[in-house]
């Protein structure tokens, strides 16, 4: 059966804060509605693993007395959100997905979060997350998996696959994610929504629990582009360039980096109003993805070194597995890594020398079934992971801001466009994908 669409299903940020301002709702009311539909749809998602009802209508309160007073924090004022459980919120248990977290209950906001408070927003709860932000599925945690509102048999994505799916079903308008290696990105895309991965650096991870500081990122997901915008301009440490002008958008075939279903490449395609195409040179999207992997593994090995050798146990087996894995490879294949991604990175940039905007799938394939694996394209078998994370990771590898934005569907599924750009240049991706949705409409 599928469910019920959650209160905020249709509605935008800005349309909200309207209607506060005008005032047709309240933030007390707003925050009523995120919890009953938290109660009512999170038995069939998990998306949440806390709801902190208390805190969530003192601060809706406090947001109301202030509007009525003439204190208006901007577009976040009195709007609820939910916040991934790697980001610490003070107050509220913060388990990172793992039972080595049990219990744990941080003493101070995380700086994205003090920044989302700043700005009026009234923090709901905590969404569940792939274990310790370790895998791209969403459906490894110590509190069980989130699942897709499309349908709940299959993956939300991961590893913010609570914050998506709190969005995908309407329990709230906006959430915090992180993004490593696509983790605010395939969820978003797999529930059907939008979610921004800022440049390296732009939003600040202080109170974030590390899974590879090199690539580690904090993001937003929300209904759409305009939200993420309004999201990032509270949250960035630093605003991009003003101004506008026509944004020029390069079609990159993804099969330069992963061979994924064709009618995902053909849905995506035909929205994403590229006038021309751009190619990698030679060896690079092989050079990308193993840059990645071995720094991401070896910096991932070395926070966890400790509970590998005092309480392996605790891990869920998958993650425990992975984590093995990378603390076996050799010390100087990181130097080389770090080495050769500098390199990488002005290979990268090459992309954008005639060119404003990069356009490509987010994710090559549907969401696939929970606990899936392995899977086969056209005879041809895949890995699961490796499929969710192609297409995200080299621009984490680059550092560069990226953009994903409904696409469509196939077999009833969403697909998402992903849209990446210079460090600087974020206002052209919000270009590109309202450029995406005027011409789809």
């Amino acid at each position: 059966m599928p469910l019920s669409p959650g209160p905020f299903t249709g509605r935008t940020v800005s349309g909200l804060a309207q209607d506060l301002r005008e005032g047709r709702t309240s933030a007390a009311e707003l925050a009523k509605q995120a919890l009953d539909a938290v109660a009512e749809l999170d038995p069939h998602l998990n998306a949440f693993v806390t709801v902190d009802p208390e805190g969530a209508l003192a601060a809706a309160l406090r947001a109301d007395e202030e509007l009525a007073g003439g204190t208006d924090r901007g577009p976040l004022h009195g709007i609820p959100v939910g916040v991934k459980d790697l980001i610490d919120v003070a107050s509220l248990p913060a388990s990172m997905g793992s039972r080595h977290f049990a219990g744990h209950v941080p003493a101070a906001d995380a700086e994205c979060v003090t920044r989302l408070r700043r700005a009026g927003a009234v923090v709901v709860g905590k969404t569940t997350t792939h274990e310790f932000a370790y895998g791209p599925t969403g459906d490894r945690s110590a509190g069980g998996p989130s699942r897709n509102p499309h349908d709940p048999a299959r993956m939300s994505g991961g590893s913010s696959g609570g914050s998506a799916a709190a969005v995908a079903a309407g329990m709230v308008p906006l959430a915090l994610g992180t993004d490593t290696g696509g983790s605010v990105r395939i969820p978003a895309a797999l529930c059907g929504i939008a979610g921004f991965k800022p440049a390296f650096g732009a939003i600040p991870t202080g109170g974030v629990f590390p899974l590879s500081r090199s690539f580690d990122h904090v993001g937003v997901l929300a209904a759409d582009e305009r939200d993420c915008l309004a999201a990032y301009g509270c949250l960035a440490s630093t605003r991009p360039f003003e101004g506008e002008r026509q944004v020029r958008v390069a079609w990159l075939d993804p099969a330069e980096l992963f061979a994924g279903d064709p009618r995902v490449v053909d849905a995506v395609r035909g929205v994403s109003g590229a006038q021309d195409e751009v190619r990698l040179p030679s060896g690079v999207a092989e050079a990308l993805q193993e840059t990645y992997t071995v720094i991401q593994s070896c910096e991932a090995a070395a926070v966890h070194a400790s509970r590998m050798v005092h309480a392996p146990e605790l891990f869920d087996p998958e993650v425990r597995e992975r984590l093995r894995v990378a603390g076996e490879l050799p010390g100087w294949r990181y130097v080389q890594a770090v080495e050769r991604r500098v390199e990488l990175g002005s290979v990268v940039a090459a992309l954008f020398a005639h060119h404003d905007v990069v356009a490509l799938p987010t994710v090559p394939i549907t969401a696939p079934p929970l606990q899936q694996r392995e899977g086969e394209l056209d005879g041809r078998a895949f890995l699961v992971r490796a499929a969710l994370l192609a297409l995200t990771s080299p621009w984490n590898v680059a550092g560069l801001p990226a953009l994903t934005v409904p696409a469509g569907t196939v077999d009833g599924l969403p697909v998402g466009l992903q849209l990446v750009c210079r460090p600087g240049q974020e206002p052209l991706l919000f270009e590109a994908a309202a450029l995406r949705a005027t011409s789809a409409a």
